[in-house]
């Protein structure tokens, strides 16, 4: 079921279906990728509770081995709405047979999405309703129109533009990926930009996902050629992904906020050794979460 958030400026509407976000939309235009399977069959999910792929699908938890797909499950799990007001809505996932079946842990994962003005902030918490630690990653994966709705234009004609603290991020370290979408044994490689911008193309995303550790930038936008921002994703996550499917020339790409990753090709698999995996202990709450800007 569909909810439906706007003000002045923008609209929202969210599906309890992953608690996702379909469609943004500023004076009816629209900013969100549409979910054509031609290209890739979401909109923005919520990775939960693991971000990226695990190795060989599988994780260990105390000498027992669970199945796991890459980014979770929350992203194909049934939400419910528990809060809806003028400018906000939140949506509960609550641990049962199901989940615990796959992930041995009680919890309760909440998603708001808050309006204000042409923003949109996106809130995750995760509360740790177990008697024993809990374990997780989290993040989000929106997909954003490039080109822009209904324009001719080819990426050619739009930049993204990385910066931190308001300056532009003249050179990234890119975590190398292997061709099954772990973490490469091989070392970061370079990403020089100018002044902060890089110019979308297949041969930047021919490695897959981009993935940019150690708090290297907090914002990225989406410009035109002359740098002028059209979308902001606004984050303080200690990773973040770029992404658009490898030789596709798919109309979208995806600003990623990461608490969390894929593993790396020759991990033990022990869930609790993770790099950049969260715990929480009993009864304690984790709160984060990003903001996209439409202009």
């Amino acid at each position: 079921m569909e909810y439906i958030l706007k003000n002045d400026e923008i609209e929202l509407r969210v599906d309890t279906y992953g608690a996702e976000a379909v469609s943004l939309k500023k004076d009816g235009q629209e900013y969100l990728w549409s979910a054509d399977p031609d290209f890739w069959n979401r909109h923005a999910p919520v990775l939960f509770p693991f971000v990226g792929k695990p190795r060989d699908k599988k994780y260990r938890y105390q000498d027992t081995e669970y199945p796991m797909g890459q980014h979770g499950f929350a992203r194909d799990s049934e939400f419910v709405l528990t809060k809806e007001k003028k400018d906000e809505l939140q949506f509960t996932l609550i641990d049962s047979e199901k989940t615990r079946a796959v992930y041995p842990f009680h919890f309760m994962l909440q998603v708001q999405y808050k309006l204000k003005k042409d923003t949109v902030s996106v809130t995750w918490k995760v509360i740790n309703s177990d008697v024993k630690k809990l374990w997780f990653s989290i993040g989000g994966h929106p997909g954003f129109l490039c080109p822009r709705e209904g324009s001719k234009d080819s990426w050619a004609d739009y930049r993204i533009c990385f910066r931190k603290e308001g300056k532009a991020v003249d050179s990234l370290k890119v975590t190398a990926l292997t061709g099954d979408g772990l973490v490469s044994k091989e070392k970061p490689y370079s990403l020089q930009t100018e002044h902060g911008f890089l110019t979308p193309t297949n041969e930047l995303f021919s490695g897959d996902a981009l993935i940019f550790e150690d708090h290297q930038a907090d914002s990225v936008s989406l410009t035109d050629k002359d740098g002028r921002p059209y979308l902001t994703v606004d984050f303080d996550t200690p990773l973040f992904g770029v992404w658009s499917p490898v030789g596709k020339n798919a109309p979208f790409i995806c600003i990623e906020p990461w608490y969390g990753r894929a593993d790396r090709e020759d991990f033990d698999k022990d869930l609790t050794k993770r790099d950049y995996e969260m715990s929480l202990a009993p009864g304690k709450k984790f709160k984060g979460g990003f903001s996209v800007t439409l202009n």
